[in-house]
């Protein structure tokens, strides 16, 4: 486990994602986070206009009522639309680099904070194909998570280029929002889906506005 921060000094987790839809492995990583990395927070920042992902997302404003049904437990999982509410496509360094700068405009003086970007071995992976990279590195502690105990694999671009970066250990939840949206998309029902892949509350949701549905489905 990474050391307590220092007194005065805030640990923020950002976990960014198009969360379409949040499900169980999402909240369990965060929690783990919360844990393993003594943080404060961890903010959760659905995407706006994914710059990589060419597939159309479910809504906004279905997504960011989803993270907040997800999340609403946990006093220290905070909800941040800065993305959805920023036009133009999402950069992670744009996002990192807003944050940093309000939070120096609103903490006192002495009031610091440590900075963990929550990614999967994927994420970090690619990492060198993001707008700006190298300049995140010198803004974040890369918070990296790996499935079946594996240690993380930074790509040769990115191992020759100093960063700082913890693993973080992921929970073994085979739960993915692709999945999840293929088994809807068949008209499986939303309820079926719950607790085990999506919390109650968000199937709940998903069933209300028949999100992902098939074709013709009723609303």
């Amino acid at each position: 486990m990474t050391p307590a921060a220092p007194t005065g000094v805030r640990r923020i987790g950002l976990m960014g994602g198009s969360f379409d839809p949040v499900h169980q492995a999402h909240v369990a990583l965060a929690t783990e986070a919360l844990r393993h990395l003594g943080l404060t927070e961890v903010r959760w920042i659905p995407v706006g206009q994914p710059w990589q992902k060419a597939r159309q997302l479910a809504a906004p404003q279905h997504r960011l009522a989803m993270v907040a049904l997800a999340i609403a437990h946990e006093p220290r999982f905070v909800l941040d639309p800065i993305e959805v509410n920023r036009p133009g496509p999402s950069y992670t360094l744009d996002t990192v680099q807003a944050l940093q700068a309000q939070h120096r405009q609103t903490q006192a003086a002495d009031s610091t904070a440590e900075w963990f970007l929550i990614i999967g071995q994927d994420q970090y992976a690619n990492l060198p194909t993001w707008h700006g990279w190298q300049t995140l590195l010198q803004c974040v502690t890369l918070a990296v998570s790996c499935r079946g105990g594996l240690a993380p694999q930074a790509p040769s671009e990115l191992a020759q280029v100093p960063h700082r970066m913890v693993e973080l250990p992921l929970p073994p939840l085979a739960v993915s929002s692709t999945d999840i949206r293929a088994c809807l998309s068949r008209g499986q029902g939303a309820q079926t889906l719950a607790p085990a892949l999506v919390p109650v509350t968000v199937a709940g949701y998903i069933a209300n506005h028949q999100l992902y549905a098939p074709p013709g489905t009723p609303c």
